[in-house]
């Protein structure tokens, strides 16, 4: 059976600069009288390119958290219109930080600034509303996705679960930590990053590697079908 070890030796390339470079030191707190109001809200972390929080009036307290990874070329706008009809209903807080250039850091070279930014903007979040440490999830698409399971598997000790909407691959540099559920989606007519290269690759190695996965494919291009999202939220919440 292939180990999670072996796993990281053989299909990922890790180094110690990287592995210090993929982990969050943000987690939840006790917080007393927190100022999280509902709506969306800036960070205000960097003049541009910033992270956007939005709280629904539905969250209860403390509240899950997911945190959403933009696909290439996307910004901070796009974890807000996939996912605020579902914090709507379902009463999660929706963390969506924009990477400093066009995409994520590791997915062009290493992980780094796009970590810390990160770390900052969870910080920020878990001293403004109580969170539940037992509903965080990383979330994203495309690159986006690629990134959330690099994050999420040297993480797994903060997330819970990690989500990704037509993952290309793992982004090399991680360092595993905990063993947090995984979902996988990714469209059968996918022509930027094909399914057969990608998930239909790197969901059987993570299985062997001993990580729960929900894989779902659909009959599409390379995009989340309204259903799919529905479907991931409700599996990170049960």
């Amino acid at each position: 059976m292939l180990t999670r070890r072996v796993f990281l030796a053989a299909f990922l390339t890790a180094c110690s600069r990287a592995e210090s470079a993929v982990r969050l030191r943000a987690r939840p707190a006790q917080v007393v009288g927190g100022d999280g109001k509902p709506g969306i809200t800036p960070l205000n972390l960097r003049p541009r390119r910033d992270a956007l929080l939005y709280v629904p009036t539905s969250a209860p307290d403390p509240a899950p958290l997911v945190l959403y990874l933009h696909g290439a070329t996307g910004d901070e706008q796009q974890g807000i219109r996939r996912l605020r009809a579902l914090a709507d209903e379902f009463g999660c807080l929706v963390l969506s930080p924009a990477s400093e250039e066009g995409t994520w850091d590791a997915i062009r070279s290493g992980y780094g600034p796009d970590v810390r930014f990160i770390d900052r903007a969870l910080t920020k979040v878990f001293a403004q509303r109580r969170v539940d440490p037992r509903k965080i999830a990383v979330c994203g698409f495309s690159d986006g996705a690629s990134y959330a399971l690099g994050l999420g598997i040297s993480n797994g000790d903060l997330f819970r679960a990690v989500i990704a909407f037509s993952p290309g691959s793992v982004p090399p540099g991680i360092e595993e930590r905990g063993t947090p559920r995984i979902y996988i989606s990714h469209g059968t007519k996918d022509q930027i990053l094909p399914i057969e290269s990608s998930s239909r690759r790197l969901v059987p190695l993570l299985k062997q590697a001993g990580y729960e996965v929900n894989y779902q494919e659909f009959d599409g291009p390379h995009t989340v079908p309204p259903e799919i999202a529905r479907g991931a939220i409700e599996w990170f919440l049960k």
